[in-house]
């Protein structure tokens, strides 16, 4: 997850939510470095997040996998359904979300290449959220008896399993406390803060995202995420181009 970036004319203070340095990106895959985990032993000693592993080096580790392929807005997995593969993302980005019988959604996550999800499945048990794809996807899909066999001889992806669990433990968690606890004006602010990255051009600026999908992220109705942004925007805090939310100046806390 981004977090606001230090900039001369970015300074919030610490009611702000403390906003942290965006993590380092993914490490440049020099030749000889592709050519050492091409050797099925290395890559059986090495074996750490997916993100270090591309098609053909997850096709020689795990024969039994399969890729698989989906456009836009299909759903991957629904809510309550008894399937146990791990799927891992080689392209596109999905939505991990929960909904009712009215078609209400609320966003948990967003999950990007070199990430997995299906996890929470391994133990038998139903599906908690319902998974959708955001872009075009490609998936490298591992079957149960597989994930287990990585689990028991490899431990460095059991670590990587077992911090990811946590993760979503705390997020849960973290998000019963926003949903309880803030205000919608706050909740959207603390959104803007996580997402917002520095762009090229010195400003701060969201992903491309629809107000309705602001609204299923933060527990909101689209009509109060609307009339927020209004606000803002009219006072010169933030603009909005092309979907982006572009900040101008530290947002006001209430």
């Amino acid at each position: 997850m981004s977090h606001f970036q230090s900039g001369a004319e970015w300074n919030p203070g610490v009611s702000n939510s403390q906003v942290a340095r965006a993590t380092p990106g993914r490490p440049d895959r020099t030749p000889s470095r592709i050519h050492e985990k091409n050797s099925p032993m290395a890559m059986q000693q090495n074996l750490t997040p997916f993100l270090n592993l591309d098609e053909s080096e997850l096709k020689e580790l795990i024969p039994q996998g399969m890729v698989r392929t989906y456009p836009k807005g299909s759903i991957i997995i629904h809510a309550g359904d008894l399937s146990d593969s791990l799927y891992v993302i080689l392209s596109g980005r999905v939505k991990v979300f929960i909904s009712d019988e009215n078609g209400k959604e609320f966003m948990l996550s967003t999950i990007s290449p070199g990430d997995y999800f299906g996890e929470v499945a391994l133990d038998g048990g139903p599906r908690t959220a319902s998974i959708m794809t955001q872009d075009a996807c490609r998936f490298f899909v591992i079957p149960k008896a597989e994930v287990k066999a990585l689990i028991e001889h490899h431990p460095d992806f059991a670590r990587d399993l077992i911090g990811r669990l946590i993760s979503k433990i705390r997020n849960l968690a973290d998000s019963v406390h926003n949903l309880a606890l803030l205000s919608v004006y706050c909740r959207l602010l603390k959104f803007i803060e996580e997402q917002a990255t520095r762009r090229e051009d010195g400003r701060l600026a969201t992903e491309r995202v629809t107000q309705q999908e602001i609204a299923a992220r933060i527990g909101a109705s689209r009509e109060m995420v609307s009339r927020i942004i209004t606000d803002l925007t009219n006072c010169g805090y933030i603009s909005v181009e092309n979907r982006r939310i572009i900040v101008h100046k530290a947002l006001p806390e209430h």
